[in-house]
């Protein structure tokens, strides 16, 4: 049974995570206007392995006998000046993203809560993944500049981005 600071903590991380994908899918919408479908298509899988982390919080919630409860879902940015604008807020966000798993994992340790520790720790993981995959990306991005045959190779490789969602459990 999770505590009710744990269980109000959790559904906080719920909306953070569907946040997260509704962001993701501003900024796919917004490199489609651009023209960087292949941009378009890397945050479009973003978006969709944001809301399978939010199913994920939200299968364990109830497993652990808590009571999902869904929050309002902040507008995200529509807007940006650059595709490295667009990754540099990336990374800004899944730093604080990182943030928020490691305070509730320091939340479960405080609780004692073993269970939720367990299960936060492939969203630790995870999240050391997604940093140094956006860093990458934007690493790719600095080193292009203004030059266009660079972005463009950049958009085809990003176009070929897959999501497959993790093992349940």
């Amino acid at each position: 049974m999770l505590s009710k600071k744990i269980a109000k903590a959790l559904n906080g991380q719920i909306n953070a995570e569907i946040y997260s994908s509704y962001m993701y899918l501003s900024m796919s919408a917004w490199f489609e206007q651009a023209g960087l479908a292949g941009f378009a298509n890397w945050m479009l899988q973003q978006a969709r392995e944001e809301m399978s982390h939010a199913m994920k919080f939200f299968h364990f919630v109830s497993e652990r006998g808590g009571r999902v409860l869904l929050e309002k879902i902040a507008q995200p940015p529509t807007d940006w000046k650059s595709a490295l604008d667009v990754f540099e807020a990336t990374l800004a966000h899944e730093r604080k993203v990182t943030g928020l798993i490691n305070d509730l994992t320091n939340l479960a340790l405080d609780e004692r809560d073993h269970a939720t520790n367990i299960f936060l720790q492939w969203f630790i993981s995870e999240q050391v993944e997604e940093e140094a995959g956006v860093g990458a990306v934007l690493d790719k991005l600095k080193l292009i500049g203004k030059d266009t045959s660079g972005l463009f190779a950049l958009d085809q490789e990003l176009g070929r981005r897959l999501f497959t969602p993790p093992p349940a459990g």
